[in-house]
């Protein structure tokens, strides 16, 4: 990650600097966490740079803006545009770009003055693949998911940021969340996914954010002939599972190695899992108009 105060960023219609001044500290959505945000992956491909699935993450963006009653007047045309500039200013190919709405106004009334948007991007190298996770269970996910469900809300993210701060100060990279009554959810910012003789494994869409990746993950395995289920699982289920992983914008695909100090049993690399990762990375370096080739 590479972002300092001299980074290039987009604020209302404005290309300014980090370190410039860009907002009221004291506007409703700090305190209160109503702002909205997205993130989008850039790749540097052969055909230049190009951002993955733009089209979803900005009508994502602007679906969750109105559920938050916030009237963003940018078009996904325009968000995309203004996206591809910001890498071109700040030189970047393969990066992380996040767009985030919210109120600069302390006032719980609002006009579109006291609505901004910031788009930022820096650079994030690609997951090379092979570097798997131990994962440990949290059930900081409490009682029920917070409403909207589906939409990228920024106080949806407390009991995930938790989860994740748990899960390293005990020596482990990431968590996997559970609900009150002991169901997996997702990882934090994550949905997840196991395995077990070639079929892959997934909570409902309910149960979960029903994540871009996720979906995509979801086509390729149809499409390259795997038996995908959605049902409901318990943590205790996974010690039967042969390999398990994660998938997220900013995760991609990456493979779990263990989960509470348990080691699956499966290589990574002749899982259904790594299948999808190597898919997933030909299609989005070829911007998904080359025919895939398992190698």
């Amino acid at each position: 990650m590479n972002f300092n105060r001299n980074t290039t960023i987009f604020l209302n219609g404005k290309w300014l600097k980090a370190s410039d001044n860009i907002g009221n500290l004291l506007g409703h959505s700090l305190p209160s966490a109503n702002g909205v945000f997205d993130g989008l992956r850039a790749y540097g491909t052969e055909t230049g740079t190009q951002i993955f699935k733009t089209v979803e993450h900005f009508t994502r963006l602007q679906r969750a803006a109105s559920k938050m009653h916030i009237d963003l007047e940018y078009t996904c045309d325009e968000l995309t545009e203004i996206a591809y500039q910001l890498l071109e200013k700040n030189n970047l190919h393969d990066a992380y770009i996040r767009a985030l709405v919210y109120l600069n106004s302390n006032e719980s009334t609002r006009t579109s003055k006291d609505i901004y948007l910031l788009i930022t991007a820096w650079e994030w190298e690609r997951h090379s693949g092979s570097d798997l996770l131990k994962v440990m269970i949290s059930g900081n996910q409490g009682a029920s998911r917070p409403s909207p469900v589906d939409t990228k809300l920024c106080g949806n993210y407390v009991s995930s940021v938790f989860a994740t701060m748990e899960a390293k100060s005990k020596g482990f990279d990431e968590a996997l969340m559970v609900d009150s009554e002991g169901y997996v959810t997702e990882g934090p910012g994550a949905n997840f996914f196991y395995e077990k003789d070639e079929v892959l494994y997934t909570p409902p869409s309910d149960m979960v954010f029903p994540g871009i990746t996720r979906a995509t993950v979801m086509g390729y395995a149809r499409e390259m002939g795997f038996k995908l289920v959605e049902k409901r699982f318990k943590a205790e289920e996974l010690i039967e599972a042969d390999m398990a992983f994660f998938t997220s914008t900013t995760a991609e695909i990456t493979g779990i190695r263990s989960i509470g100090g348990h080691d699956f049993p499966m290589d990574w690399e002749d899982t259904v899992g790594y299948s999808l990762f190597l898919m997933y990375r030909q299609r989005v370096v070829n911007n998904e108009f080359r025919d895939f080739t398992l190698v």
